[in-house]
């Protein structure tokens, strides 16, 4: 792969463009036509062609091209969210009575989508531990059109083997969509294991300056033509131009960033699983991770994500801790430059409209790791371990 190609030069034709540097923002809804042959021209391939910006956008195509390929894909498409790409990857694959088998613990959203959403329309679906591809297996019926695929997933970090859960799908003509958010195509690569469609919260890493919500869904041309005809046109969840342009902005420093991200992850790891007031880290990486050797089979390297399970059973003792880190931030979502803290028992409070995964203790706290000194992180988890 050839990342500097990728993220500084493809899809920029700069000869169009007054030769900018910057790709320009193309901030228009609509795209004019010279005679009415040409605008019926258009209509017939939307895909393709700049008829109106819900479909087609100058700026948010130069993106898609760069994001297809630094997943390996034919193409891709932008969406407003992860979870609008992780949709209309879903939509796309499925009709009334077919069946879908997921990993246990996906992201809430997609959870929403397959059970809540899709339930109503008669769509079941299978959840199963996503750690043995038997449990895939076992799960399929005659029905199954798809398998949802999380891995590693953002909040525990199970795995799956993508080469074999693939193979097993497309023995049978079924459809394989995974969420590569956690990795980044810098750490792995589900299309070149034989997955279909790759979805991302670019939001995250892709972004990674905290000032954008976006997906992507990648695969084929074929299958993305037919996300584009379908869920992406119609239900209109497109990524704006200037976002786009943020978007590329964010990408060209993704090596960098990445770099130093986890560089530093293994360090605040390392001082995590010593500390006698934490009971349990989870990352792909952690000492005790059943799954290491799927890990150094099917990633090239670490994100900046992992949940320490606190050495205590008292919330309050949680919500001290997580009251008393100062360069964590305390929010929501992850993957931007700044470090992050994610108090489960906060968020899946009885009266929240969301639900803890099933068996997760509520002394769970996710960890963003961004672009800080180690030692400053580190002294600040020290400082409110020592609160507990």
């Amino acid at each position: 792969m050839d990342l500097s190609y990728i993220l500084n030069q493809l899809g920029e034709d700069r000869e169009r463009y007054f030769r900018a540097v910057s790709p320009p923002i193309v901030q228009s809804s609509i795209f004019a036509f010279p005679s009415v042959d040409a605008m019926r021209s258009g209509f017939r391939d939307e895909f393709g062609e700049h008829v109106y910006t819900r479909g087609n956008n100058p700026t948010v195509e130069i993106l898609r091209r760069k994001v297809a390929a630094l997943e390996g894909a034919e193409d891709c498409l932008m969406f407003g969210s992860g979870a609008a790409a992780m949709s209309a990857g879903v939509i796309a694959s499925v009709s009334g009575s077919d069946h879908v088998v997921c990993v246990a613990r996906p992201y809430s959203w997609t959870r929403a989508v397959l059970k809540d959403l899709l339930g109503r329309f008669g769509v079941a679906t299978t959840f199963v531990d996503g750690t043995d591809t038997g449990h895939f297996e076992a799960a399929l019926t005659g029905r199954t059109r798809l398998i949802v695929l999380e891995s590693p997933n953002s909040m525990t970090f199970e795995q799956q083997d993508l080469a074999a859960v693939a193979a097993l799908a497309r023995a049978r003509g079924i459809r394989t969509l995974c969420d590569n958010s956690y990795a980044t195509p810098l750490n792995q690569s589900p299309i070149a294991l034989g997955i279909d469609l790759v979805a991302h919260s670019a939001t995250k890493y892709l972004n990674g300056h905290s000032d954008v919500v976006a997906g992507a869904l990648c695969g084929s041309t074929a299958v993305i033509r037919e996300v584009f005809r379908g869920p992406y046109m119609t239900l209109g969840a497109i990524l704006a131009p200037h976002d786009a342009w943020l978007m590329i902005r964010g990408l060209r420093t993704l090596p960098v960033r990445m770099q130093r991200i986890a560089a530093t992850s293994a360090a605040v790891l390392a001082f995590l699983e010593a500390h006698p007031r934490v009971r349990r880290v989870y990352s792909p990486r952690a000492t005790g991770n059943a799954q290491l050797g799927l890990t150094g089979r099917q990633l090239r390297g670490a994100s900046g994500l992992l949940t320490i399970e606190l050495a205590t059973d008292d919330i309050a003792a949680v919500e001290r801790f997580c009251d008393g880190l100062e360069r964590f931030l305390m929010t929501v979502s992850w993957g931007g430059y700044e470090s992050l803290a994610f108090p489960v028992c906060a968020v899946f409070a009885a009266n929240a409209p969301l639900h803890p995964p099933s068996g997760l203790p509520l002394s769970l706290v996710r960890l963003s790791i961004g672009l800080e000194e180690p030692a400053v992180l580190i002294a600040d988890l020290e400082r409110a371990l020592a609160r507990l």
